[in-house]
């Protein structure tokens, strides 16, 4: 397969005729080596316009929900990122590739491991840690964070997470919605204040690290 090709034709058909408009973005998803985030076996879905599932109740997500999340954050050079439920790394690239500094947080083992080796051979103007966490707790130890990034669907922003951005910090991921789809957020910190707006529709996965605890039923 014509990988190169196929990240051309992502970008070409997927992301500039669905409002992904930022040239750096889409030079660094026409460059980074999307396939290298998967195992072999899904290699040749790498540049298909859905999520491809992955252990643990993770999934690469849809080339075009992802750009359109991080177009929204706005990610600077010199930025400190989290990124949350990381998976295999792919979002933490494209963020390091745009230049910030980031840290990624994944709670299953194997994923964690498939992040690093995928990490270790690229050449980023950024930087990306792949550090084991709860997710749901983001990484106060860091903080305070330009941007967050929680790579999945969540019924709701933990304030221990919208706690650790810095002033100014944009937090972006997709809320709620379950089987009905859900919206893309972004949440910012101005005034001390953290305010979450929603953007656009958008259906991805579901994180099981931020499912709803189950309440008592009498």
């Amino acid at each position: 397969m014509d990988y190169a090709d196929a990240r051309r034709r992502m970008v070409d058909g997927q992301l500039r005729p669905n409002r992904v408009t930022d040239p750096r973005l889409l030079e660094v998803m026409r460059m980074l080596p999307r396939e290298r985030f998967l195992p072999e076996a899904l290699r040749s879905r790498a540049y298909v316009d859905e999520d491809i599932r992955l252990p643990g109740g993770r999934a690469l997500m849809e080339p075009l929900v992802l750009a359109r999340l991080v177009q929204l954050a706005t990610v600077r050079p010199d930025d400190r990122a989290l990124v949350l439920c990381a998976g295999t790394g792919y979002g933490a690239a494209v963020l390091a590739a745009l230049g910030a500094r980031v840290i990624a947080i994944e709670s299953e083992p194997g994923l964690r491991d498939a992040a690093r080796e995928a990490l270790s051979g690229l050449a980023l103007p950024g930087t990306a840690r792949v550090r084991e966490g709860t997710p749901r707790d983001g990484h106060p130890a860091a903080a305070p964070y330009d941007v967050i990034l929680i790579e999945g669907e969540v019924p709701e922003v933990p304030p221990a997470i919208a706690d650790q951005l810095a002033e100014g910090g944009r937090l972006v991921t997709v809320q709620g919605g379950g089987a009905r789809g859900g919206r893309a957020v972004l949440g910012r910190r101005v005034g001390g204040a953290f305010t979450l707006t929603p953007v656009f529709d958008c259906a991805t996965f579901a994180l099981p690290d931020f499912a709803a605890a189950p309440g008592f039923v009498f």
